[in-house]
């Protein structure tokens, strides 16, 4: 064996520090909850009058939401907000995972509603202070995702179009920040565009109301492909931009009809070519016909072996009605594959990665509080201007770099102070933050 193994053969463990904080960089997200009057706000919003565990509502939403924030991701991980003096740096009284196991059962259908009203509050009074886009143009992605589960009791699990068994929720971002601005949870066997229309209403009304003064504009795929989605975002003065499937009849037509010299080149793969055109596409007859841009992409293999197995072009189309170039509008649109990654931030590592009773509406709730974690680690980001490259960070790095830092909680002269790692690579980042933040005007209550 070598000097070092015997080194740490020496080495012995024991829990009994009090004073020790397991993810001390919670203190960061604590500190703009606060600000936010979140615990007051799950309190006046979310009335489980005469439910067994709907007591005090706010602290068991906050004790799961700061968990999540720390990667936790089974409903046991929230004791370990309880270990040491890790509670202390919450500014709320940590539950046990039993209690909150008993809390998110007794959620009904009306009580996941007002847990959404939580999130649109929340939304309205972070960007109240500084996170949102005022009077700039937001735009908006919306898509569905599965939550793959295992086992036979989670009531509204089901096979869908990926054949996995799951839940299928509905989900809208904001494009440039990753914040998720409205969740909806879904059984799995949901066809992709149930309850879109009254999503969109619901969604467009709150980022209204939240101080969106600017141009919306929201991207879908395909799947949302639906006149009565078109007209719906007509009605709410939204413009869009919408994949279509291009093997239908009458896309197919439309896209055949385009001249060969109409089509542009634009930048591709290496081995690839790809080209751009527009034409109009009608629908209907009579006095019901429609006529809508659309815009079509090309692409096809250049390489000799690959395009001697693959020469045909492939189409992708989409339906809009933004003004500009043809290939600026298909750069915009393209770039609504930004959304898979706010959803994989809000799976990945915590909140999603689990859903974990077999109730269904404990489901919903479970996954408010896991957008409700993500956006505060997004607003803490952005308040507290967390930055690489003069970019926003992925909620993973945020974690790994801020909050699940060690510390100790120590008492010097009456005044707490919270000791961290000597030469943290990025202590001076969360400092500046941890400043700004506490600058913030308090929610008025």
């Amino acid at each position: 064996m070598t000097r070092v193994s015997h080194a740490l053969d020496r080495i012995d463990a024991t829990f009994d520090d009090p004073n020790l904080v397991a993810d001390a960089g919670l203190l960061l997200v604590a500190t703009l909850s606060q600000r936010l009057g979140l615990e007051q706000l799950v309190n006046a919003t979310v009335r489980l009058v005469g439910r067994v565990g709907g007591a005090r509502p706010g602290r068991k939403v906050l004790t799961l939401v700061h968990a999540m924030c720390a990667s936790a991701s089974h409903i046991d991980h929230t004791d370990r907000l309880r270990a040491g003096s890790t509670g202390a740096v919450l500014g709320h009284r940590v539950m046990a995972p039993s209690t909150i196991g008993t809390f998110l059962r007794a959620f009904t259908f009306g009580h996941c509603r007002q847990m959404e009203a939580v999130i649109g509050h929340a939304l309205q009074r972070a960007w109240a202070l500084g996170a949102g886009p005022g009077a700039s143009p937001l735009v908006i992605d919306i898509d569905s995702t599965i939550c793959d589960v295992h086992g036979h009791t989670k009531a509204g699990a089901a096979f869908g179009y990926t054949h996995t068994l799951g839940y299928h929720p509905l989900l809208a971002t904001r494009a440039d920040t990753g914040e998720v601005l409205h969740a909806r949870m879904r059984k799995g066997s949901a066809n992709t565009q149930r309850g879109t229309v009254r999503f969109l209403d619901e969604l467009i009304a709150r980022v209204r109301r939240a101080g969106a003064t600017g141009t919306l504009t929201v991207r879908v795929d395909s799947g949302f492909w639906s006149n009565d989605t078109i007209v719906a975002l007509g009605r709410l003065n939204v413009r869009y931009t919408m994949a279509v499937r291009c093997g239908t009849k009458g896309i197919a037509a439309a896209i055949a009809s385009i001249a060969d010299t109409a089509w542009q080149e634009i930048d591709y793969t290496p081995d690839g070519q790809a080209q751009v055109a527009d034409c109009a596409y009608t629908t209907g007859t009579g006095k019901h016909a429609v006529t809508r841009r659309l815009v079509v992409r090309r692409t096809r293999l250049t390489g000799a072996a690959q395009q001697q197995l693959w020469p045909d072009w492939r189409h992708h189309a989409f339906l809009t009605d933004l003004d500009g170039t043809t290939v600026d509008v298909d750069k915009f649109h393209r770039h609504h594959a930004v959304v898979e990654l706010a959803i994989r931030d809000l799976k990945e590592g915590a909140g999603l990665e689990h859903v974990p009773s077999g109730n269904f509406h404990a489901n919903s709730v479970w996954l408010q509080c896991a957008v409700l974690a993500h956006n505060l680690i997004r607003w803490t980001a952005t308040l507290g201007n967390i930055r690489v490259d003069d970019q926003l960070v992925v909620a993973r790095t945020i974690r790994t770099r801020h909050l699940t830092i060690p510390g100790r909680l120590v008492n010097r002269a009456g005044r707490q102070i919270l000791r961290l790692p000597t030469d943290w690579p990025w202590a001076k980042q969360f400092t500046t933050a941890l400043d700004t933040l506490r600058t913030l005007r308090p929610a008025p209550a």
